[in-house]
């Protein structure tokens, strides 16, 4: 069969069945890119475009940015975060029985109807028993007050309770 008959039974263009590419190498500017941003770490991809065009390289400036973001050489907008070191920060001890260590988070999840769920999730950290699982539609820190009184009526009261600072967390019947 022939390409031409077998490009119009599949509806497809007989040029694009004959289509070469015709990039150039980029290896050379990828390196002189590389040694650029080396020296001069602040300059970004349009200084580095105006570099080599001085060079006498016959480039565009959307292929330089495109080969400067490939090589990873883009420029951080922001300052980053103070972060909290962990020397200051209390270490976590491990749990040497049960009831000793309980971590508490929410868990997320959609139902088919886009109705939002969330579940609170208590687990004992040495058993890794759940004393409490409980979805609801909306939380507020008085049902996970309610839900950790239940459980601890029922198995007794954990040593310490593991949590992140999440809103229903953050609350003054949470701490009484």
């Amino acid at each position: 069969m022939s390409i031409r008959r077998a490009c119009g039974v599949l509806e497809f263009d007989t040029s694009t069945y004959h289509y070469k590419a015709r990039r150039r190498d980029q290896a050379g500017i990828e390196a002189r890119i590389k040694d650029i941003c080396e020296t001069r770490v602040r300059y970004g991809y349009r200084r580095v475009y105006v570099l080599l065009r001085r060079e006498g390289h016959d480039i565009k400036e959307k292929r330089t940015r495109r080969i400067y973001s490939e090589l990873g050489m883009q420029l951080r907008n922001k300052t980053p975060k103070r972060r909290v070191k962990a020397k200051l920060r209390e270490d976590r001890q491990d749990a040497i029985g049960p009831n000793d260590v309980w971590a508490m988070d929410f868990v997320h999840d959609q139902l088919a109807t886009g109705t939002k769920l969330r579940i609170l999730t208590v687990v004992d950290t040495f058993s890794r028993y759940v004393p409490v699982l409980d979805p609801r539609f909306n939380y507020r820190a008085e049902n996970v007050v309610i839900a950790l009184d239940e459980a601890c009526s029922r198995i007794g009261y954990p040593r310490t309770i593991r949590v992140d600072n999440g809103s229903e967390f953050v609350s003054r019947d949470l701490d009484l």
